[in-house]
């Protein structure tokens, strides 16, 4: 931390729309870690059911969280943007709703940076997790992500064809702004963590701390068709053309 900070080390946006089935877990587990250095940014696009309730009785008694309501969903990438948008802290974490963390994932990620100015984002072990809560399998990520030369680490990202899981590791916010953050269309996730990965490596901690939920509720389970899902990235896209590229696998799913 330097002397200049003054507000929180550590920004974690939660972007969520008609999130209720698991919102109060994921959020208990965030508010559960060791490190406690931060605040909790929910953005909520327009949701219908009992998200708005959920998210207010966690800003009411924890001065940590942060709740925005929208009226009007404008998309998940406008959502996922908006919490950066909204955040003050030097490091940045987006978290999805329906996904854990076990209780030392912030306070190593953030140990990771802070050992390491050379590290643009840090990330842990993933293991799967089903609709309640049962372990599925571990998540062999398929590089080493500190150590391989830039312009192999950033074809990982261009060829892509994995879990980018690591789109919910801890991001130096100065670096992360250097991007086009999140766009409009499929596979976005992927172009933003090609552009970090110019700006430095990523580091693996060597734990399992992250616990990603496959549910049959997932959006990109939804056989929704390229068309829907790019206006579920951009609601401004509803109605327009448009071309479809690449064979990446977005994270960035069911939070919008």
């Amino acid at each position: 931390m330097t002397d200049k900070q003054t507000g929180p080390l550590l920004s974690i946006g939660v972007p969520v729309y008609n999130a209720e089935e698991y919102l109060q877990a994921t959020v208990e587990a965030l508010l559960g870690q060791t490190f406690t250095d931060f605040e909790l940014i929910i953005s909520d696009n327009g949701s219908t059911d009992s998200t708005q309730q959920i998210c207010e009785r966690f800003a009411e008694t924890d001065a940590r969280v942060r709740y925005f309501r929208y009226e009007q969903n404008q998309g998940a990438a406008w959502n996922f943007n908006n919490t950066v948008r909204l955040a003050t802290g030097t490091y940045f974490k987006w978290a999805a709703h329906d996904d854990l963390h076990e209780p030392e994932f912030l306070a190593c990620c953030v140990e990771a940076l802070q050992n390491d100015p050379t590290i643009s984002l840090a990330f842990t072990g993933t293991v799967f997790i089903d609709a309640e809560d049962r372990e599925l399998r571990e998540y062999p990520y398929p590089i080493d992500p500190y150590n391989e030369p830039l312009e192999h680490r950033f074809r990982h990202f261009v060829e892509g064809g994995y879990i980018v899981h690591e789109v919910f590791g801890v991001i130096r916010r100065d670096l992360l702004d250097q991007t086009d953050l999140i766009g409009g269309y499929l596979g976005a996730d992927l172009v933003m963590l090609g552009q970090l990965a110019l700006r430095g490596p990523f580091y693996q901690v060597d734990r399992v701390l992250f616990r990603h939920r496959e549910h049959d509720k997932r959006s990109m389970k939804n056989p929704q068709g390229a068309a829907n899902m790019t206006q579920w990235f951009d609601a401004r896209k509803k109605g327009t053309l448009f071309f479809r590229a690449g064979n990446g696998l977005s994270c960035t799913r069911a939070a919008f």
